[in-house]
């Protein structure tokens, strides 16, 4: 398999699991959020919302260093 098929590849599942990660990240998801005005406190992430948020970093980075890559990579 050659480097830019690879990478093409690479971006496309990094692209469509970064997006499914961030879909499924509601943080204040009642009706006044819509507008800016959340009531809710600051809370800190644990567990599964803890690893989902650091999972879809990952993605997001993998996602920018091989659109990089391509764009570094000769045609």
């Amino acid at each position: 398999m050659q480097l830019g098929s690879f990478l093409e590849t690479l971006v496309f599942i990094s692209a469509i699991l970064s997006v499914l990660l961030i879909l499924l990240q509601q943080r204040g998801a009642s009706l006044g959020s819509g507008s800016g005005s959340s009531s809710e406190l600051y809370t800190t992430r644990r567990g599964l919302e803890k690893s989902m948020f650091i999972t879809t970093i990952f993605f997001v980075g993998m996602f920018v260093l091989s659109i990089l890559g391509l764009l570094v990579l000769p045609v």
